[in-house]
């Protein structure tokens, strides 16, 4: 059966539960959210002691399934001030769930100045003092780590940011190779668990096995058929593992949505040379690695490693997301310095989203010039020391954008925008307005149905019809979120009918149920439901689901579109 661990930082002691049953047919992100709603009061501070924070692996983590080793992270948010839940890669997520954890549910908050580290294996699960790990990069912090606990153990940790308790803050997970490279990003769940003294939790498998499932052979059988798919499909065969998750700068571009020196333009005229097609060629050149799997058993592998022109290694990826933020949006053309930046974030422990969305307002503002590649370095190193400056910049856009006077500031529920203008892909824009996340493109993207015509095609200009896409790719993500898979396995499964049965088939076989296609669908919903009920007893209202206005007022070059999905279409997205 699998279990829970709760840990109380305020007294210091970790006890052991089943899982609950109305919790039973919950994962990653269903569960999380569950939790937090439940146990969380909505009206508490994300840095007090009623904030708790909880990691659990998705339903289908520990199996020999396709690309299912995400690890959703979810809490109040600081810098939203709702439920948040966000997942990273890495192979922490099998590990726990090889364990037959479910969940660590981490509460109260310690009085003291001490750092702990949460040791957890077959063993059971224990908080050690760890007054030496305080402050510590996380590069640092794992190699430490890595020496006392054993090569083989996965880091999930908190950087500096997160200690200093930063709304920006991320929250890092140790990839293949046992680096701090895959982040759960968004909603400055690092600083959650910083204000914990939560340092770092070390996971210990060595005595495990992979989950063994009720009936192997159903399992088998719908594990090869959604591999099959994944092998198969264009997108996941071919574009992403060659050129990587990048390879969307062109193509965005080309729709006229690559969000340009803070969302001015939706063109970036040096995108030639931050593209996913350079990068390759860069990496290659300099004897990189241009195909990864950021977790174990991934079959897309659109990660890649980024060295210098020595061929040292430097950073993971950087990956679109990443490169655009940095990149375009702060009118820098210089991978090595994107590269650079990234290797800080990851250090730190920030969102690399939110600070390169902060640091483009932070340029609006004139503190640095548009362009200015090594001055952005020196923003990210003001947020790493602490300094004044860096705490306004470590709290994301919308306070910069506060502490200068800006009035474009791309954010909804004070999260950054990631890199799709919503002037020229509406859908997506519903997707960031509606979200009980914030701004989130992987909340429902809607990029497979505007750009990729992915499970169908809505023209990206076009009001009509995003809300209801919208909804319905809102529902996936948060059943994929629950689930443990890798959002982009829904490029083959919305285009393989398939492929998104055999990822039920899987679930039933694993655990002996027998859910159908609306159980599934009932499931999404009432994650979504319980999450928009979090934010409404938060304080929330149909305003907050709403772009900021100058999405409504300012053409966006090229098309010179603006956003006009009606009011009365958002605020029906997610009722249920």
């Amino acid at each position: 059966m699998k279990k829970i661990y709760r840990v109380n930082m305020t007294d210091l002691k970790v006890r052991e539960e089943p899982l609950a049953k109305e919790y039973e047919r919950l994962g990653g992100r269903g569960l999380t959210s569950s939790i937090v709603a439940k146990e969380v009061p909505a009206a508490s501070h994300p840095l007090g002691s009623e904030n708790k924070l909880v990691y659990a692996p998705g339903l289908l983590g520990g199996t020999s399934a396709a690309s299912s080793g995400r690890l959703s992270v979810g809490a109040k948010s600081p810098l939203t001030g709702g439920i948040k839940e966000s997942n990273a890669g890495g192979t922490a997520a099998h590990k726990l769930a090889r364990l037959g954890i479910a969940a660590i549910v981490v509460e109260g908050k310690s009085s003291g100045d001490t750092a702990y580290v949460l040791k957890v294996s077959s063993e059971g699960v224990e908080l050690v003092p760890a007054a030496d790990l305080k402050s510590l990069g996380n590069y640092e912090l794992v190699e430490r780590l890595r020496k006392r606990f054993g090569k083989d153990i996965s880091c999930i940790s908190c950087g500096p940011a997160g200690e200093m308790l930063m709304s920006a803050a991320s929250i890092a997970v140790t990839d293949r190779e046992g680096r701090p490279t895959r982040h759960a990003g968004r909603g400055g769940m690092g600083a959650v668990m910083g204000s914990k003294k939560l340092k770092a939790i070390v996971v210990d498998d060595s005595a495990t096995s992979a989950v063994k499932p009720k009936n192997r052979e159903a399992f088998t059988s719908a594990a090869r058929v959604f591999t099959k798919a994944l092998e198969e499909h264009e997108i996941t065969s071919v574009t992403l593992p060659k050129y990587g998750t990048n390879v969307c700068a062109n193509l965005i571009q080309e729709v006229g949505a690559y969000p340009t020196r803070n969302f001015s333009t939706g063109e970036y005229e040096d995108v030639d040379k931050i593209s996913g097609e350079t990068q390759r060629d860069v990496i290659l050149e300099r004897g990189g690695i241009a195909t990864h799997a950021c977790l174990p058993g991934c079959k897309i592998s659109c990660s890649r490693i980024w060295v210098d022109k020595n061929g040292n290694y430097v950073t993971k990826g950087p990956e679109y997301e990443t490169i655009w933020a940095n990149g375009a949006n702060c009118g820098i053309n210089d991978l090595d310095a994107i590269a650079t930046m990234d290797r800080l974030y990851d250090d730190y422990g920030i969102d690399t989203i939110e600070m390169g969305v902060t640091i483009a307002v932070a340029m609006e503002a004139g503190v640095k010039e548009f362009g200015d590649a090594q001055g952005a370095i020196e923003l990210v190193k003001e947020v790493g020391k602490g300094t004044p400056l860096g705490r306004i910049l470590g709290n994301g856009a919308a306070v910069t954008g506060q502490a200068f006077g800006v009035s474009r500031v791309p954010v909804v529920k004070r999260q950054g925008l990631p890199a799709y203008d919503p002037r020229s892909i509406k859908g997506q824009g519903v997707t960031y307005a509606t979200s009980p996340m914030g701004a989130d493109h992987t909340a429902g993207y809607m990029i497979s149905r505007n750009v990729f015509k992915i499970g169908g095609y809505i023209d990206p200009l076009k009001a009509d019809g995003q809300a209801k896409a919208s909804r319905e790719m809102q529902i996936s993500a948060a059943l994929v979120d629950s689930l443990g898979l890798c959002l982009f396995v829904t490029f083959a499964t919305d285009d393989k009918p398939e492929a998104w049965e055999a990822v039920r088939n899987m679930v039933n076989a694993l655990y002996g149920w027998d859910l159908t296609e609306e159980d599934f669908q009932k499931l999404g919903k009432s994650i979504l439901s319980t999450e928009v009920d979090f934010n409404r007893r938060a304080g929330f209202c149909d305003t907050d689901d709403r772009l900021p206005y100058f999405f409504k007022t300012e053409k966006l070059p090229p098309h010179n579109s603006v956003f006009d999905v009606s009011d009365k279409d958002l605020d029906g997205v997610l009722k249920f």
